[in-house]
């Protein structure tokens, strides 16, 4: 698996999602392609450089249960693209 952190601080912890209640996903690349292409994806949007760093599944799962988030395993035939703060799904109908 693959996981992305902030490029010079690959041991100080992993990028993740945050949703709106608060709860963080940490995403789990099966695919290295798909790990630096989403690493692009977010330095277009202004975030930092990412590093894509390879990592053991358990070694992450386990991590990810210590420190309560969840995880999500991106599959190669997978489509996801970084979050927007102003994104919401829309619930009044379309005119």
């Amino acid at each position: 698996m693959f996981i992305l952190t902030v490029s010079g601080q690959e041991k100080e912890g992993a990028y993740a999602v945050t949703d709106p209640d608060g709860e963080r996903a940490l995403y789990l690349f099966q695919e290295e392609d798909d790990a630096e292409r989403y690493a692009g994806l977010l330095e277009a949007e202004d975030y930092p450089e990412m590093c894509v760093v390879e990592i053991e599944d358990t070694v992450a799962i386990s991590a990810c249960y210590q420190y309560n988030y969840r995880y999500v395993i991106i599959k190669p035939d997978d489509f996801v693209i970084p979050p927007i703060d102003y994104d919401n799904i829309q619930t009044d109908k379309m005119a």
